[in-house]
């Protein structure tokens, strides 16, 4: 698997989307139509350990939230 990072600025804070890190976890779950859930895969997604919400810092939670909200506002949806 090629992992890309690149930087994505949303409500003026700039936020690193990289595969399996809470912005992009937050995204995805939009993406796909899934509720909220924060969580992230530190060694990528599916890979290691998942951080579940109760063990995420503020911080993540936050990045999680703001990934969702960004592809919300975007609109970007898998269609079936």
């Amino acid at each position: 698997m090629i992992d890309t990072e690149y930087k994505v600025m949303h409500n003026g804070i700039e936020y690193i989307q990289k595969h399996g890190n809470p912005f992009d976890r937050g995204s995805a779950d939009s993406y796909y139509h899934r509720p909220v859930d924060p969580h992230f895969w530190p060694d990528g997604t599916y890979e290691g350990k998942i951080i579940e919400a109760k063990d995420m810092t503020h911080d993540e939670i936050a990045a999680y939230m703001a990934g969702y909200e960004y592809n919300e506002q975007y609109g970007n949806k898998k269609e079936w």
